[in-house]
C-alpha cells in the first residue's frame, strides 16, 4: 500500500476523466449512448455502506472526507490508516482486469474487527469474475468467508512453504480446526472463556502449549476425545485440564485415561490462596522473615473465618448437589425402555442412588472439617467461589480489581517470579499424547 496507492489514486482519477470526456462527447454527437459509472463511483457507494459516519467527496482533481455530509471536511492525505487501508483496498479491487487472481496478504491490518466481514461480503459481491485469496493471521476473519481454508504450516528456503488443507467434519468449529492445525505446539484445551487471568495462569505455566480454553469440563473431555479420534488431527497432539469440582479418585482416574489432569482446586482463582502461593506474593511484595509469616497467616485465617460461615458454604453445598445430579442424569441410558411404564421403573431404579441430603452432608462435613483442621488445599478444591480473591489480594496489600491486573502483568512479563514458580508447583503436569 506504500508503494502503489498513489498510482491507485491516479489510475482512478484517469478513469474517471476518461469517462467524462466520453459521456462530454457522447453529448455533444447526442448518440445517445448509456451512461457508464466510473470506478470511483462504485467506491463510494462501497465506502457510504462500510462507513457511514464518513463522507467521501470525490471531485476532478480531488478527494476529501468529512465526518457528515456538509461538515468541514479533511483531505484524503489526513484519513487515518484505517480510512486509508479501506480505500486502497476497495480501490484495487475495483482496478483489477477482469477474471484475476487477487491475493490479500493481512487484509486485516488497520481495518476494525467489525466491519472487516462487511468490507469482504461487498467487495467479493462487486468482483464475482475474480478469486480471492486471502492470507491472514485472524482466524475469526477466516471463518467468516466462504471457500477452501489452507493452513501454512511450515516454511522452508529450501522446499518453500508445507500447506495443508482444513478438513470438515472434524468435530469442531472451521475456527479451532484452522488453530489446531496452524499450532506448532501441542494442544491444551481447559476450561473457562478465555478471560485474562485464565490466560495469563496457563500460558505463563505451560509455555510449550497452545490453550484453548472450551468452557465447561463436559467440553475439555469432548475436545480431547475428538481430536484424539479424528485422523485428520493427529499431527497436532493435546491434552486438557478441568477444575477439582471434588471429583471422585475414580472420576480423576477415567480423567486420566482421556490425558485430561484435574486441578488441585476447585477453579483456577483458588490457586491463590494455596498456602505456597499466599508466601509467594507477599515476598514478591517485600515481606520477608516474621511479617512474610505473619502476612501469610493473616490471609489464611481469613480464608478459614469467612469459609466457615454456613451462609458462605451452603450455597457451595448446592452447587455441589446439582452438580452431582446432572451427572448421574447424564450417564443414565433409558433407551431399552420398551413402554411408558418401564421407562418410569427404569428412571427410579437408575436415580435411586441419588441421595440429596447425603450428597450435602458430605459437603459440609469436607468444608466444616478443612476449615476445623485449617487444611487451605482440601478447602479450596471444595469451595468454588470466586470472592475469595477479595481475600488473596491481601497478600499483595491491594484491591482484587488491582491485584487481578498485577497477576496478568506480572506473569506475563516476569516481574514476580516466585509466584510463578509457587503456582507451577502446584499445578499438573501434563503430557502430549
Amino acid at each position: 500500500m506504500l508503494n502503489d496507492y498513489d498510482f491507485l489514486v491516479q489510475l482512478l482519477f484517469a478513469e474517471q476523466s476518461n469517462i467524462a470526456l466520453e459521456t462530454h462527447k457522447n453529448v455533444h454527437a447526442q448518440n445517445h449512448a448509456p451512461l457508464k459509472r466510473t470506478k470511483f463511483q462504485a467506491l463510494l457507494d462501497i465506502w457510504s455502506r462500510i462507513l457511514p459516519h464518513r463522507h467521501l467527496e470525490v471531485s476532478g482533481d480531488d478527494i476529501k472526507v468529512s465526518v457528515a455530509s456538509g461538515a468541514p471536511q479533511y483531505p484524503a492525505n489526513d484519513m487515518s490508516d484505517g480510512e486509508r487501508a479501506i480505500f486502497y483496498l476497495i480501490g484495487q479491487t475495483l482496478a483489477a482486469a477482469p477474471d484475476s487472481l487477487l491475493i490479500f496478504d493481512e487484509p486485516e491490518l488497520h481495518i476494525h474487527r467489525s466491519i472487516m466481514s462487511r468490507l469482504w461480503d461487498e467487495l467479493e459481491a462487486a468482483r464475482p469474475d475474480c478469486a480471492l485469496v486471502f492470507i491472514s493471521h485472524d482466524l475469526e476473519f477466516v471463518a467468516s468467508r466462504e471457500g477452501e481454508k489452507w493452513v501454512l504450516r511450515d516454511y522452508d528456503p529450501t522446499n518453500g512453504w508445507a500447506l495443508e488443507k482444513v478438513p470438515e467434519d472434524t468435530g469442531f468449529s472451521e475456527q479451532l480446526a484452522t488453530l489446531i492445525l496452524g499450532s506448532r505446539r501441542p494442544i491444551l484445551f481447559v476450561e473457562g472463556v478465555g478471560t485474562s487471568l485464565d490466560r495469563a495462569i496457563y500460558r505463563a505455566c505451560y509455555p510449550t502449549w497452545t490453550v484453548v480454553p472450551r468452557g465447561s469440563c463436559e467440553e475439555v473431555i469432548h475436545a480431547v476425545v475428538t481430536m484424539r479420534a479424528n485422523p485428520s488431527l493427529t499431527r497436532v497432539t493435546c491434552s486438557g485440564i478441568v477444575d477439582a469440582d471434588a471429583y471422585s479418585a475414580g472420576e480423576i482416574a477415567f480423567f486420566k485415561g482421556k490425558g485430561i489432569e484435574v486441578l488441585p482446586v476447585s477453579e483456577i482463582e483458588n490457586l491463590f490462596l494455596l498456602p505456597s502461593v499466599v508466601r509467594a506474593i507477599a515476598e514478591d511484595n517485600g515481606y520477608t522473615g516474621g511479617p512474610l509469616n505473619a502476612k501469610a497467616q493473616a490471609v489464611l485465617d481469613e480464608l478459614f473465618a469467612q469459609a466457615g460461615l454456613p451462609g458462605n458454604y451452603e450455597p457451595i453445598v448446592l452447587r455441589y448437589c446439582r452438580r452431582r445430579i446432572d451427572r448421574v442424569l447424564k450417564n443414565i441410558d433409558l433407551s431399552k425402555a420398551a413402554d411408558v411404564a418401564a421407562l418410569a421403573a427404569d428412571y427410579t431404579t437408575k436415580t435411586a442412588s441419588l441421595d440429596i441430603n447425603a450428597l450435602a452432608e458430605e459437603v459440609r462435613n469436607a468444608i466444616t472439617a478443612a476449615v476445623a483442621a485449617k487444611d487451605a488445599p482440601t478447602l479450596l478444591a471444595w469451595y468454588d467461589n470466586k470472592g475469595l480473591m477479595a481475600i488473596a489480594c491481601k497478600a499483595k496489600d491491594t484491591s482484587m480489581n488491582l491485584f487481578e491486573s498485577w497477576i496478568v502483568r506480572a506473569l506475563r512479563n516476569g516481574n514476580a517470579p516466585k509466584m510463578a514458580a509457587a503456582i507451577a508447583a502446584v499445578l499438573p503436569v501434563v503430557t502430549p499424547i
